[in-house]
């Protein structure tokens, strides 16, 4: 898989601009235009570059990273952006629940949920390799996980530009309490359901996460370091989904079960109480 180019053909006020409009959304709950009419649909150096504008708004606003996320595990989501890597995302402390508890409707814009096998990392992934062997050794431990994506570009329109500049569409996520090594579970062997409100609402197994989602961690590892922003000790890692995203409104509840792991639940809190 290919990593970030290093050139770029977007404006530093478009790449502001974009950062900007992101950053509106964010804080006003209103979803914004697509950004690729400033940074273009698929300028990985400008999309990453306001990806990074809004993270250090966020930052100087008080948010603490915790970890990061990987997206566009799915070849299916890949071909359907036109194209053939994943993207990565940054994770906040505040963006975690509890498992078993309520999601306020009024952290979210349009959320989707899909299921996961997350990981602790135990030792910083800096230098070396960053192979196969090396990122195993790192993973103190891995979890099953919810993860809320969500968009602040209105009716999800995105290109591949637009999510990346979007931080990966992450939202909020939830990670299971039942921890498990890697010699306990293999992720690549699981496999998971997801129901919402009772009902399934996708299926899969570990494999569809880049072959094994350990070697997503491995890419988001590489391609962390390319961007000057590595991966480090005691961060949460979500991996990717391991099957098909469901929307959700008002009122749901989700399970994820993955083997391995016990059940990890979630809902959302209903119309008029956020609280």
């Amino acid at each position: 898989m290919s990593q970030p180019s290093n050139t770029s053909t977007a404006s530093e006020a478009d790449i502001a601009a974009a950062a900007d409009r992101l950053a509106t959304a964010i804080s006003t709950g209103v979803p914004c235009d697509p950004v690729r009419d400033l940074i273009g649909s698929d300028d990985l150096v400008a999309a990453y570059a306001v990806q990074r504008g809004v993270d250090e708004i966020r930052r100087n606003a008080g948010a603490v990273v915790v970890g990061r996320k990987i997206g566009l595990t799915s070849v299916a989501v890949q071909q359907q952006l036109g194209v053939d890597q994943p993207d990565l995302g940054v994770l906040y402390a505040d963006m975690e629940f509890p498992a078993g508890g309520t999601i306020p409707m009024n952290r979210l814009l349009q959320p989707k949920v899909e299921a996961e096998v997350a990981f602790v990392l135990g030792a910083d992934l800096v230098d070396g390799p960053l192979d196969h062997a090396q990122v195993r050794d790192a993973i103190e431990y891995s979890v099953a996980a919810i993860e809320i994506c969500d968009s602040r570009i209105e009716n999800w329109d995105i290109k591949f530009g637009d999510t990346v500049a979007d931080n990966a569409s992450s939202g909020v996520y939830v990670l299971g309490t039942q921890r498990r090594t890697l010699a306990e579970v293999e992720p690549a062997s699981v496999v998971m359901s997801m129901t919402v409100d009772g009902v399934e609402v996708s299926t899969g197994v570990g494999t569809a996460c880049l072959g094994d989602p350990i070697e997503a961690v491995v890419w988001l590892a590489r391609t962390a370091r390319d961007l000057g922003q590595p991966l480090t000790a005691g961060q949460v890692i979500l991996s990717g989904a391991l099957g098909p995203m469901a929307p959700v409104g008002a009122g749901n509840s989700v399970t994820v079960n993955v083997s391995g792991f016990e059940p990890v639940t979630t809902s959302f809190s209903s119309e008029g109480d956020n609280a």
